[in-house]
């Protein structure tokens, strides 16, 4: 369950152009052209608005994860994912956490947005549905979305598999990180604005947070090895010591740790992995040496258009001139 090369998630192809109707037989069909399992086909028949949510989910996931590595040798680039996804890596680890909380936070905002039969607001004590739509207040429904996705993906006992549980471990992850970016808004009604009445309600982050916060668990990814754990008698998964663990025993990764198995390739040179960092725009000051891996960088001048000297005109509207300045481009070197 992750952003992948073809399909932009794991059992979830783009759709092609999109569709105002989702009702009957155009849902079905959009259930249809999904990538599977026969218990998920059946789940998201049953669903109407779920294979809209999904391609919502796909581009949410996608353009996050290129916003936060814009600036990295790997930039989450479609290229070469799908051999990404059969290795260890870290950058596995945050494909699969972003791929999750992308869902997670989609299912959850189209529940509140009404855009799903079997679900509606949060339900919040002290607030009933109506008295939510009434007010424009419909809470963010994760509790349903955390319950459909565990369901949807179908989470087994994975034994000795490391991998398996290396992947459920980050999906978690991801599920978490939306969790935890829940709060509680309120509004005031009254006379004058005065908070004589108040309704609350639960609404997520924005996902750029979540975002930012799966980044930072990826800066301090956890490099993971299966051990036999003789109390419970079953593997796993186990990470380097930390100070507050006896020095004979491994210590187990805490929840919101991401996790990985191999360290990464250097994404410097094209391979299966990437098309590597040749042209890749930079920063001279900030990223061009660690980009371009000691290869050096190309110095470009071009002449860019901008809006200028823009004035408010009586009485809507807004006149502006044409400048030109010139601007440096910094590329990476093949």
């Amino acid at each position: 369950f992750s952003l992948t090369g073809k399909e932009a998630l794991t059992h979830f192809p783009s759709l092609g152009p999109s569709t105002n109707s989702v009702q009957g037989k155009v849902h079905v069909k959009q259930c249809d052209l999904l990538k599977l399992s026969r218990k998920q086909k059946r789940l998201c028949r049953r669903e109407p608005g779920l294979a809209e949510t999904l391609r919502d989910a796909i581009r949410l996931g996608i353009m996050e994860c290129q916003y936060q590595f814009r600036s990295e040798r790997w930039n989450c680039s479609l290229e070469g994912r799908t051999s990404l996804l059969k290795r260890g890596f870290k950058e596995t680890a945050f494909l699969y956490a972003v791929s999750s909380a992308a869902l997670t936070h989609s299912l959850a905002r189209a529940c509140s947005a009404g855009r799903m039969e079997r679900c509606t607001c949060d339900d919040s004590p002290d607030l009933e549905n109506r008295k939510a739509w009434q007010w424009g207040v419909c809470g963010d429904n994760l509790k349903y979305s955390t319950k459909f996705l565990k369901k949807f993906l179908g989470q087994k006992r994975i034994g000795k598999d490391l991998r398996a549980k290396v992947d459920i471990h980050n999906t978690n992850v991801g599920i978490k990180a939306v969790k935890n970016g829940l709060k509680t808004t309120c509004k005031c009604h009254g006379v004058s604005g005065s908070c004589a009445v108040r309704t609350c309600w639960k609404q997520l982050s924005p996902f750029h947070e979540i975002g930012r916060l799966l980044k930072l668990r990826y800066d301090d990814a956890v490099k993971v090895f299966s051990t036999t754990n003789d109390a419970v008698g079953h593997s796993e998964l186990a990470g380097p010591q930390r100070h507050s663990h006896s020095p004979k025993h491994p210590a187990s990764p805490r929840s919101t740790d991401l996790v990985y198995m191999e360290d990464s390739p250097s994404f410097c040179r094209p391979s299966k992995y990437s098309l590597g960092t040749a042209g890749r725009t930079c920063s001279r000051e900030g990223n061009c040496d660690s980009m371009c891996c000691g290869r050096g960088y190309n110095t470009q001048s071009r002449l860019v258009t901008f809006s200028c000297h823009c004035q408010v005109q009586w009485c809507c509207y807004v006149e502006c001139q044409q400048c030109m300045q010139e601007e440096v481009v910094y590329s990476c070197k093949q």
